[in-house]
């Protein structure tokens, strides 16, 4: 199933399961009939229950496998060293500044109150730890227990550590890597076989959740989805720009409007992973960054960048906390900051990753899965501007890397600067 019906399925499931569900909202059920027994507190409830498992399913492998390979690579590239931390350093700031922004614009705007979920809803909280605790509960005293209890920050350490150490090993490292590719391939698959039914699982949660709230609920959605368009924008006008002005040292318009093939490709495609060829082209003919530092940074973002993701999981965290009326504290949202940061090294450019990283973010601070039934289908629709946030982060931080390492060509920019702008479709 390509990505463009993927979508198309998920927003006819979302549109299916909230008019059904509504409809038995309006019809108000007796609780003892067969409607609301048998369908959407039986059938409806399991298949929804189902494809919430299977998310949950999913993370610990998925993130643990992804990091030891993640972290294998990029340790093997001994010449590379110094480039590779600042690399990976620079995207990292970037994905936390991004969950920084997008916890507090969302703290402003409040999307998720009046929703009430919790009224539909036996959830009961956790109790956020103390701020000191989290820091010490970062590091793992036993990586087996950490992998059985899904304890992620404890697994991403361990993970990253274990990458690290198999480039160190030799030739039974290799064999290790080797290994953990393999299975990396088949997790990836996993993950393509959930999306693939996906829109059953979100038909089944959106009429189980309508069917108790009713239609009133959708009208919440609108503040959550503008909220995480202002975040994207910020990030990308302000954020970006800062750093192209002052780090590259370049005007950011002329710098944007190389980037508009780009920008169009990943509007279109919603793939930083289908985008990488046009990156990468984009990035050494028009901008003046080396096909060196290039070949090596912006693959790297591709995998591990994953700035306009990490706002969607910070809108999607107040949002789904303000609903469900929990308060996680400020340890929370350092949680949220430290899991979703860390969490970006390990998640792929595939359709779905990012519903499961939100599921391992509201998981580590005591917030339900269940949430994320009620912005799915919106933020199907918020995809294509995120991608566009992600790529442009690719190149940004590629053309930092190239002008810190004297790699940056501005007789190249100048020369794009005179010529005429390469003509893109929307």
């Amino acid at each position: 199933m390509d990505r463009s019906k993927l979508t198309r399925n998920i927003l006819i499931a979302m549109v299916a399961g909230f008019l059904i569900g509504s409809l038995l909202h309006f019809m108000a059920f007796d609780s003892s009939s067969f409607i609301e027994t048998y369908l959407v507190g039986g059938l409806f409830y399991i298949g929804g229950q189902v494809f919430i498992a299977s998310l949950k399913l999913l993370v610990v492998p998925l993130v643990f496998v992804s990091l030891v390979c993640g972290a294998g690579n990029l340790a093997g590239h001994n010449n590379m060293g110094a480039i590779g931390l600042k690399t990976v350093g620079l995207y990292l700031l970037t994905t936390a500044l991004a969950i920084v922004l997008a916890l507090g614009v969302a703290n402003v705007l409040n999307p998720g109150l009046g929703v009430n979920l919790a009224e539909a809803t036996t959830f009961a909280a956790k109790e956020s730890p103390a701020l000191t605790q989290v820091i010490i509960n970062i590091f793992p005293s036993n990586p087996v227990k950490a992998l059985a209890d899904g304890n992620m920050l404890q697994i991403i350490v361990f993970a990253i550590l274990l990458g690290i150490a198999m480039t160190r090993a030799g030739e039974q490292g290799q064999q290790i890597r080797a290994s953990m590719t393999r299975w990396n391939e088949v997790i990836m698959q996993l993950v393509l076989m959930l999306m693939q039914v996906a829109p059953i699982g979100v038909f089944c949660l959106m009429i189980t959740l309508f069917a108790k709230l009713g239609y009133s609920a959708i009208s919440d959605l609108i503040t959550y989805f503008f909220c995480v368009l202002l975040v994207l924008a910020l990030h990308f006008l302000v954020t970006f720009s800062l750093l192209i002005r002052f780090l590259v040292g370049v005007n950011p318009l002329t710098f944007y409007k190389r980037l508009l093939p780009v920008m169009a490709f990943g509007f279109s495609t919603s793939s930083s992973g289908a985008t990488l060829p046009v990156t990468l082209q984009t990035v050494e003919t028009r901008l003046g960054v080396s096909k060196s530092i290039s070949s090596f940074v912006v693959p790297l973002g591709a995998t591990i960048n994953m700035d306009g993701t990490a706002i969607m999981q910070g809108v999607a965290t107040v949002f789904i906390a303000q609903a469900y009326n929990i308060d996680i504290g400020m340890g929370g949202y350092l949680m949220v900051i430290l899991t979703a940061t860390m969490a970006s090294i390990g998640t792929a450019g595939v359709p779905g990753v990012g519903l499961i990283t939100l599921a391992l973010v509201l998981s580590q601070v005591g917030l339900p899965v269940e949430g994320i039934a009620l912005i799915i289908g919106v933020d199907r629709l918020l995809d294509m501007s995120r991608t566009v946030v992600n790529v442009v982060g690719d190149a940004t931080i590629a053309s930092i890397v190239a002008r810190s390492e004297g790699e940056f060509d501005d007789s190249v920019l100048a020369q794009e600067t005179q010529s005429p702008a390469v003509a893109t479709s929307p």
